[in-house]
């Protein structure tokens, strides 16, 4: 092999794209010590965007303390690249692990700190300003976000609205001083997430119980999402309601598309575009990438799809190592996946598998290039 392009996604929960990047490449520049061995880690809009671009382009951190999902304080960090747009992570204050399990409480959970990392970099003068979209402990329709930039979701009673469990008494919407600083900045929303904001494969019902939420509190959440639909259909005209990936990381994005012109777009593609993937396949025998988990879901919308769309149209073969390989996972070994390869040994638990994922790798990725 004269050229092989290494282009893992993060294996959650124990191995960052970049650190299996490195792994998979240490291990192909053993086997194949003349060959060209280029590494690009992949994100697609979740864990791992910011470091993932600013590996690709350059650019500078910016750290800042701001309120998690329960309003308790946080440091987290965004990207300022080179031309002067900003790359933030949703997940950096509203994520999932940011609330201990005890802790958690879907209903008042809060998008708040995303809404200060968005108003930092408008304030740097930060445009655009791009939002991945994943691991949110969130469902409150952005709410909290959209009142740290000053757009305001009050009751009857003009109290302002500030989390899920309220979002069915939203009346009217009032716009701040501080809003006007910030609606003519340039948003834009990266997911992959195909979901529509209400109903069966609405944000509550497909997230919600993975974020915690109780078949009564689903219901509740999906009742409010589509209370605050009808509320800014009545003052924006237009309805977001079905419009495929509003439901993202709680319908997060529904104000910010009505109120601040936001765009929504894949992320797995801005991702791939920033790293020249096209460019990067010329003269590339084979391919490398991984995840944590290959299910279904790997075929619709994530960045393993994403990537085995390119490599398939390029001509080029891909291999999948990943954490798990789920029955129904075969579909992408007709849509570019060369091959599929489990890096973890049967006998290994969750947890096992978990602590020993690098090792696991690095054994997956020798075995394969001592066969071939």
């Amino acid at each position: 092999m004269k050229k092989i392009l290494i282009a893992p996604d993060s294996f959650k929960g124990s191995l960052s794209a970049i650190q299996a990047a490195r792994i998979i490449a240490e291990e192909a520049s053993r086997a194949f010590p003349q060959a060209e061995v280029i590494q690009l880690p992949i994100a697609d809009g979740g864990e791992g965007l910011v470091e993932a671009v600013l590996a690709f382009k350059g650019g500078q951190r910016h750290f800042l303390q701001v309120h998690n999902p329960m309003m308790r304080p946080v440091d987290a960090v965004y990207g300022e690249l080179p031309d002067g747009s900003a790359v933030i992570e949703m997940a950096a204050a509203a994520g999932l692990p940011l609330v201990g399990e005890g802790e958690r409480d879907i209903m008042r959970a809060t998008t708040y700190g995303v809404g200060e990392l968005i108003s930092n970099a408008v304030q740097r003068g930060l445009d655009p300003i791009y939002v991945g979209l994943g691991g949110s402990a969130t469902n409150d329709g952005g709410v909290g976000a959209a009142l740290a930039l000053g757009l305001e979701f009050t009751d009857q009673h003009g109290e302002i609205v500030r989390e899920a469990a309220k979002l069915i008494d939203v009346s009217s919407v009032r716009q701040s001083t501080r809003f006007a600083k910030t609606r003519h900045s340039q948003i834009i929303f990266l997911s992959d997430v195909k979901n529509p904001l209400c109903g069966q494969t609405g944000a509550s019902h497909i997230y919600g119980p993975q974020k915690g939420a109780s078949a009564d509190q689903v219901r509740q959440l999906d009742r409010g999402l589509a209370h605050l639909a009808d509320v800014i259909k009545a003052d924006r005209v237009k309805d977001w309601r079905n419009q495929p990936g509003v439901g993202a990381a709680g319908g997060f994005a529904l104000p910010f598309l009505a109120y601040f012109g936001a765009q929504l777009t894949s992320g797995i593609d801005f991702v791939l575009d920033l790293a020249n993937f096209d460019q990067q396949l010329l003269g590339t025998d084979l391919v490398i990438s991984g995840e944590g988990r290959t299910d279904a879901q790997s075929a619709m919308g994530k960045a393993i799809s994403a990537i085995a769309r390119r490599c398939e149209a390029a001509g080029v073969p891909l291999l999948l190592l990943s954490g798990s390989i789920a029955p129904n996972a075969a579909a992408l070994l007709k849509h570019g996946v060369k091959e599929m390869i489990s890096i973890t040994p049967p006998s290994q638990s969750l947890n096992q598998a978990l602590a020993g994922a690098g090792g696991n790798l690095r054994l997956a990725a020798r075995k394969y290039f001592e066969n071939h």
